[in-house]
């Protein structure tokens, strides 16, 4: 007797049929959306377990081709936009500061944050520095804003700029339409140190101080903080600045 045409073994054959036509790729259990999910998700498991397909992630799968080296592996870059779908997934240290224009360089290890308490390892990559539990306020924030959030909290230590440039090249990000006013709807979710820092650039670019108010009220008047290489700010010391640089 031959197979059922809805017997395991069938949808087994026809999905393994997809994967090798398609060749090196990651694949995504929602890529059979044309069949039963239980169907389809044992069938890759099965296909798995045959040496196949390699599973990434919960319902991600890679489809390998040999190399000289071995078996090949998946792009990074695609692989961290897969793991974004999934969880949120911004970027950190030198990859903010490259999306900013403040920097040129790659880090030797990619570096990412998340509001997630984790990310998947194979997705990521095992080397990739995580900065995990970001406020879930960044969930609804660009990707730019994000970066220049991450900017922030690190006093802008990720510049290949001089201080000066660094403080004139942030000023112009926010000074762009909106996105002052965007990160001041999420900074009560922020350290203190980038709440001070946005103060004094609010206050550099003129914003009323009806608006700087929640920022002014939410520090402790007795705390200092570490501008980094923002401390040249013009109001970085009355933002309690440990040590403002000249302008």
């Amino acid at each position: 007797m031959g197979e059922s045409p809805t017997s395991p073994q069938s949808y087994t054959a026809s999905i393994r049929r997809r994967i090798e036509k398609g060749g090196e790729r990651v694949w995504r259990l929602e890529d059979f959306r044309d069949l039963p999910f239980a169907a389809a998700a044992q069938a890759l498991s099965r296909l798995t377990r045959a040496g196949a397909l390699e599973r990434l992630s919960k319902g991600i799968y890679y489809k390998t081709r040999p190399t000289v080296f071995g078996n090949s592996r998946p792009n990074p870059t695609a692989i961290q936009k897969l793991a974004a779908k999934d969880k949120p997934v911004f970027p950190s240290g030198l990859a903010a500061a490259n999306l900013l224009g403040f920097s040129t360089q790659t880090g030797r290890q990619s570096e990412v944050s998340t509001s997630a308490g984790s990310l998947p390892r194979k997705l990521v990559g095992q080397d990739t520095v995580i900065h995990a539990r970001r406020p879930a306020a960044w969930n609804s924030v660009a990707p730019q804003d994000a970066a220049l959030l991450e900017f922030l909290r690190c006093g802008g230590k990720t510049s290949e700029m001089s201080p000066e440039r660094t403080v004139q090249k942030t000023l112009a990000l926010l000074r762009e339409k909106g996105r002052f006013e965007r990160l001041l709807t999420v900074a009560d979710t922020e350290p203190p140190r980038v709440r001070a820092m946005l103060g004094a650039i609010g206050e550099q670019l003129g914003k009323t101080a009806s608006a700087l108010q929640c920022l002014h009220d939410s520090l402790n008047p007795f705390s200092r903080y570490d501008f980094g290489l923002l401390a040249g700010l013009q109001h970085a010391k009355k933002w309690q600045s440990k040590q403002a640089r000249a302008a």
